[in-house]
């Protein structure tokens, strides 16, 4: 038998670095690209539309957005507003998907309008947002406010997330600092350093609480800029002599874990548990940039269908793969209830054999 694969769902013309799923619209976002170098590869934010085809989970480019010289290594999702990491800065990008009234032809966009443009069309160049009409949807986008997030000797923003009610944004970076920012005008309200050495995640509790994992081997927990609590990996973490480990992620709670690995292998896990469900290994066969989850309100059960979970993954092999987890077989509580009463029944009926009179 051959290596089990995972389905292509979309191949961009740059490599891939991070990926968001919108719930209310079903828009796969995936953003990346060959940074300032004038390697002639582009940056951009593709955002894609996924539908059920013949019972099948498909992706086609609806809208790109072209970066210009900065490629997006993170991004965070908060209702119809992405922030995405751009080298050492965080653009606030705003889009807009709404049905299309009257024609379906494509208006003038970003620098590239993807596979179904017409042929010989050169796409007008529109620097602060850019609008695409496809099949149907409509779609907006336009930059809103940009800010410098890291300030080391080479800065580079790696994680952003916002809070419960998508307020507050957080960033971190290279110079080990926390900074929170107000949404959308991105005053600064918080600044304090986390780790000594860069910021590997970050997550925003609704209790304000601020959960950072650092290179630095520590975890921490924070409210505003006190720390609460801590994790060391030497003292914490399991021992192993030979090999150095660090937290490399926190994230929220929920029923199963996604993983990517530096090889290129993708994981679904049960969260309680961390039983393996699904394992591809070496899907893309080059280091995973990020994993999401098909989500499961808005538009995700409908695209669903009867698979019981779906995972996204991205690589800078520029793909991004469809991975599907079949329903397990369960069986149903009412058939539970109803054995049990069945079994309570059989139990009276042998007693009152064997015992006259018991009742």
């Amino acid at each position: 038998m051959g290596r089990r694969r995972a389905p292509e769902l979309y191949r961009a013309p740059f490599p891939l670095y991070a990926l968001q799923v919108d719930p209310s619209t079903g828009l796969l976002i995936a953003a990346g690209g060959g940074g300032a170098a004038k390697t002639g590869i582009k940056n951009g934010v593709h955002f894609l539309q996924l539908e059920r085809i013949n019972g099948r989970l498909s992706a086609s480019l609806l809208h790109s957005h072209d970066t210009e010289k900065r490629a997006t290594m993170n991004l965070a999702l908060a209702g119809d507003i992405l922030a995405a990491g751009q080298d050492a800065h965080c653009q606030l990008l705003r889009f807009q998907a709404h049905q299309q009234k009257g024609s379906k032809a494509e208006k003038a966009g970003s620098k590239e309008q993807g596979p179904r443009q017409r042929k010989g069309a050169a796409p007008a160049e529109k620097k602060y947002g850019a609008e695409t009409q496809h099949e149907g949807l409509e779609l907006r986008v336009e930059n809103l406010q940009a800010v410098q997030t890291d300030f080391s000797s080479d800065p580079l923003q790696k994680v952003v997330c916002f809070n419960h009610d998508n307020t507050l944004l957080a960033t971190g970076g290279t110079d080990g600092y926390v900074r929170v920012w107000k949404v959308p005008s991105l005053e600064k309200v918080l600044e304090f350093k986390a780790h000594e050495g860069e910021i590997e995640d970050l997550a925003l509790g609704p209790d304000g609480k601020l959960v950072t994992v650092g290179r630095d081997l520590k975890a921490s927990v924070w409210q505003k800029d006190q720390l609460v609590t801590q994790l060391h990996w030497q003292e914490n973490g399991p021992t192993f002599s030979s090999t150095p480990y660090r937290y490399q992620a926190c994230s929220e709670s929920g029923t199963f874990l996604g993983l990517g690995t530096v090889t290129g292998s993708v994981a679904i896990y049960i969260a309680f548990s961390l039983q393996c469900l699904y394992y591809v290994r070496e899907a893309h066969g080059i280091v995973v940039t990020d994993v999401a989850f098909l989500p499961e309100k808005g538009r995700g059960p409908e695209l669903l269908g009867s698979h019981e979970t779906a995972l996204f993954s991205v690589a800078v092999d520029s793909r991004c793969q469809l991975h599907l987890l079949p329903s397990r077989r369960s069986v149903p509580v009412w058939l539970l209830l109803l054995l049990c009463v069945g079994l309570i029944v059989v139990t009276i009926l042998l007693l009152q054999s064997a015992f006259p009179g018991f009742l």
